[in-house]
């Protein structure tokens, strides 16, 4: 349980990094100026998206053989490493409206854009490889926000400082791993 929880949330905390929904909680945190009232939507949105995520995850690792398993995994974890490659253009995912709020617009903008979104792939990937749902979400949670937290409240001053291409690289030599370490475990 506690390897689950350590390794999704290291791998989702530098999978965010430069992802859409971290600019998205850039955008956010600059449009409402209600730090708190964001993350607390972000939190909100991922533990229900993860966690739906997660059981997906562990169902799966029920109805396919292991050795099944064990390819589809580390597929899955290549495919990450690629994608995490790909920068994530600032325009995607919804604009969130101002009548409902900073938390009510967080909590949908965040759980739309989160799906299909690598980190919603990895945490399936990853419960499918533990087979421990709650560890995962409640780690695949806490790297998301690791990653966002410090994006909403220094949302100005990060974009100047962060270089988004270098975590890229190092979100997809994480993913990479896992896969590697996936088919050596079989």
């Amino acid at each position: 349980m506690l390897e689950a929880f350590l390794v999704s949330t290291a791998t989702v905390a530098v999978a965010e990094m430069g992802d859409k929904t971290q600019l998205l909680a850039i955008l956010l945190a600059a449009r409402f100026r209600q730090p708190m009232a964001v993350i607390a939507g972000i939190f909100a949105a991922t533990v229900l998206n993860h966690a739906l995520a997660a059981i997906l995850g562990t169902l799966i690792a029920r109805w396919v053989s292991p050795d099944t398993l064990r390819w589809l995994l580390a597929a899955g974890f290549f495919a990450t490493a690629i994608w995490a490659l790909i920068p994530d253009k600032q325009d995607e995912g919804p604009v969130a409206g101002g009548k409902w709020g900073a938390f009510l617009a967080t909590t949908l903008a965040f759980f739309v854009v989160e799906m299909g979104d690598k980190t919603q792939i990895a945490t399936i990937a990853l419960a499918a490889r533990f087979e421990a749902p709650v560890a995962v979400t409640l780690g695949t949670t806490a790297g998301m926000l690791l990653a966002n937290v410090p994006a909403v409240i220094f949302a100005d001053r990060l974009l100047k400082i962060l270089p988004l291409k270098l975590l890229r690289f190092v979100a997809a030599g994480i993913f990479a791993a896992l896969g590697v370490a996936t088919l050596a475990a079989g």
